[in-house]
């Protein structure tokens, strides 16, 4: 005999998410998109939406949009893997959340390679890096760690892996270990290259972060037994890099357009060139946002990947950032997240800035 099947799909959060992430790609002119929404507690998928689509009520006009982009398409993440090489860094005896990076004079070049920030960041802190997204940053801390430590934390958070919530045709990316010997390979990897994640992953892997350490699992369908679940990352280094990820909203950073009123935004944008006929493309791109709000008490972890926009703005913090802002605020409103009431957003962050200084 068979059974009811309940989805954890939110209808009211997929059509806000569907309306939001449609309008984007129309008007950036983009390939495609997908967006992936997760609740932070218990790992429930409340919205995944993707454009192109169709509706089922009409003839398909190509197979093309009946794929689920959001489980079977994967992408080199870009610097949205900053966040778990910072982890790694954390767990190392190497660094400390105020250990400082000198990034000068803004390009570092690693057997022949040259690896560049767009200007001389001079000396950054672990926080800087991530609200900055210094790759020249991010690539010396990897140097000052064993070859294989940020790729251990990616294996950790399911990277490489098939994410099994029962959807037809999920691939599993790839993070293979081969080559980390090679120093140009260790800085790579840590902002985002040399490996390849589906949407569904990347929310996945984030939801381990917002949950604190805890090895939390992303399903699909309700009532799905609730084990319990082991821990994977050390509770304070987490909390450290949420409260790094939430510079990234802040003025200064790369995903200032995803920031909400009255909420604290941890985040971080992702940029990556195209790899297409052989060679990276410089002018073909796939754009990230990662999102996990509130920040000081998680509720949703929310991934946006566009592919490709030809409309002029080609960044994770120019395209995908304001499709999370836009879909978050709706969000929070229909599930009846309150505003923090301590204090409006922008005095709040001021006196974060200040603590940092102190």
């Amino acid at each position: 005999f068979g059974k009811d099947v309940r989805l954890t799909i939110d209808l009211n959060l997929q059509f806000i998410a569907y309306k939001e992430l449609k309008s984007a790609i129309e008007s950036h002119r983009a390939r495609s998109g997908s967006l992936v929404m997760l609740d932070a507690r218990s790992g429930e998928i409340l919205a995944m939406v993707n454009q192109p689509s169709y509706n089922p009520n009409e003839s398909v006009p190509n197979l093309e949009v009946l794929r689920n982009r959001a489980v079977t398409d994967a992408y080199e993440p870009g610097s949205t893997i900053k966040p778990f090489a910072i982890l790694a860094a954390l767990e190392s005896d190497n660094f400390r959340p105020d250990s400082v990076v000198d990034t000068s004079p803004g390009s570092f070049l690693i057997s022949g390679h040259q690896i560049k920030d767009p200007i001389n960041y001079g000396a950054l802190s672990l926080s800087k890096i991530i609200q900055l997204s210094s790759n020249v940053g991010i690539s010396k801390i990897a140097l000052d760690l064993p070859h294989y430590s940020i790729y251990e934390v990616l294996r950790r958070s399911g990277f490489g892996e098939l994410v099994d919530i029962g959807l037809p045709g999920e691939t599993r990316g790839s993070l293979k270990p081969n080559d980390l010997e090679i120093s140009v390979q260790r800085a790579a990897l840590a902002y985002g290259y040399g490996l390849t994640v589906t949407p569904l992953q990347l929310a996945n892997a984030y939801l381990k972060i917002a949950a604190h350490g805890e090895n939390r699992r992303t399903r699909l369908f309700k009532g799905e037994f609730k084990p319990s679940f082991d821990r994977i990352y050390g509770e304070s280094d987490t909390k450290e890099v949420i409260k790094m990820m939430e510079t990234v909203t802040e003025s200064e950073g790369t995903g200032r357009a995803a920031a909400v009123d009255g909420y604290r935004i941890a985040g971080k944008t992702g940029t990556a060139q195209r790899f297409v006929n052989g060679r990276f493309d410089p002018d073909s791109h796939n754009v990230w946002f990662v999102g996990i709000v509130p920040a000081y008490k998680p509720r949703l972890v929310t991934v946006v990947v566009v592919n490709d926009p030809k409309a002029g703005a080609s960044g994770g913090g120019t395209v995908a950032a304001p499709i999370f802002a836009q879909v978050a605020r709706h969000s929070l409103r229909v599930l009846g997240i309150e505003p923090e009431k301590i204090m409006p957003l922008a005095s709040s962050r001021m006196k974060n800035r200040v603590l940092d200084q102190g």
